[in-house]
């Protein structure tokens, strides 16, 4: 079953099926690791359906983030981020509100 994204903030996305897209990363001080929706639209989603039924509606970019693959047309790329002082965790966790979960601490960009 395919779904359409209905609403994006900087830390996620919604489906209309009420299903919600976004990372986690158990935060410590000093630290911050995290997708980065912020540069997203709803334009940038027009006409374009996603089958959430498996882990094939992404894909991993290594020391990027990771993409967004509908089932036609272009994947939308976002962005990952990590800063720390090298003594904290770099994991980072894509989440669907359903509890489904996939690792993904190799998709960012990590600056010291």
């Amino acid at each position: 079953m395919s779904t359409k994204v209905v609403k994006i903030d900087s830390e996620s996305i919604e489906f209309d099926n009420g299903l919600i897209l976004s990372s986690n990363h158990d935060q410590d001080c000093c630290e911050n690791h995290y997708l980065d929706f912020s540069g997203l639209t709803l334009e940038d989603f027009q006409g374009l359906e996603f089958d959430l039924s498996t882990a094939n509606f992404f894909e991993r970019v290594e020391d990027y983030g990771i993409r967004l693959k509908p089932l036609t047309n272009f994947p939308v790329s976002v962005p990952g981020y990590g800063y720390n002082n090298g003594y904290y965790s770099s994991n980072l966790t894509l989440t669907l509100s359903d509890g489904r979960t996939w690792e993904i601490s190799e998709c960012q960009e990590i600056h010291d």
